[in-house]
């Protein structure tokens, strides 16, 4: 049985989740982690996470909410820690993609959240979309491991990552046919990886144009395994394996 450990099951996008499981189920996909942005979908993951013994969660703010955030917000954060189904911190880091004029703020709010994993001991879940630089040199001030989701970078930056002890995430971009992500992480070894889908987004080939779910973490490990040249109950057994080394899932 495969996990999804990273993806956004909101009632925005999905409208009967239970049908959305019971076909992930059927794919051999049995155990999910959602992902918090903000404020209104980190209420959603508590809820969540208490109505399904088969989700956990992660609670952070997003580097594209960072004009919208509250000290309220990071105060919610810090006080559901305590929940043992809350595993990380998450989603957070640094979107430089649509802008970098509100650079130092993204930065700030990114310390002040690793400052609170580091604190609580806990992972963190890091997107890094056109800042690779600032990301790594500000993990580098915190003790923290985790998962740099949706990785698209380089052989050489992923290598940095996992010598600070991260997992790459590897969704279904690595299907897609002008991706280059295929041939990194084929030269990572499966002991550095975990699967995700990032529903409802980045649905892997030839799915592409259609609402993501959890139920395509079979095609993409699918893919992997064909990569790798293994099986897919190998294939589970290492990612969950890697899973377990990072979560306290």
């Amino acid at each position: 049985m495969f996990t999804d450990t990273h993806c956004h099951l909101y009632k925005e996008y999905y409208n009967d989740l239970d049908i959305i499981l019971k076909q992930a189920e059927s794919n051999n996909v049995n155990r999910y982690i959602v992902a918090g942005c903000n404020q209104k979908s980190n209420e959603e993951v508590i809820k969540l996470i208490n109505n399904y013994s088969n989700i956990y969660g992660t609670l952070g703010i997003h580097p594209e909410d960072v004009e919208n955030y509250n000290e309220k917000d990071l105060y919610f954060i810090e006080k559901n820690l305590s929940n043992k189904k809350i595993i990380a911190i998450g989603e957070i880091g640094l979107d430089y993609y649509y802008t970098k004029e509100n650079k130092e703020e993204q930065i700030k709010l990114f310390e002040r959240q690793l400052a609170i994993a580091e604190k609580y001991n806990k992972p963190v879940v890091i997107h890094s979309r056109e800042a690779t630089q600032d990301t790594i040199d500000t993990l580098k001030k915190y003790k923290v491991n985790g998962v740099i989701h949706s990785f698209s970078g380089s052989l050489e930056v992923a290598k940095i990552y996992i010598k600070m002890g991260f997992l790459i995430g590897v969704n279904g971009v690595i299907t897609f046919k002008n991706s280059k992500v295929k041939e990194v992480i084929k030269e990572l070894g499966l002991e550095n990886i975990i699967l995700e889908t990032d529903s409802p987004y980045l649905t892997p080939h030839p799915y592409r144009g259609t609402q993501n779910s959890p139920k395509y973490i079979l095609n993409i490990a699918e893919f992997i395994a064909n990569l790798y040249s293994v099986d897919l109950e190998k294939l589970a057994k290492i990612t969950n394996d890697n899973i377990s080394r990072i979560f306290d899932i």
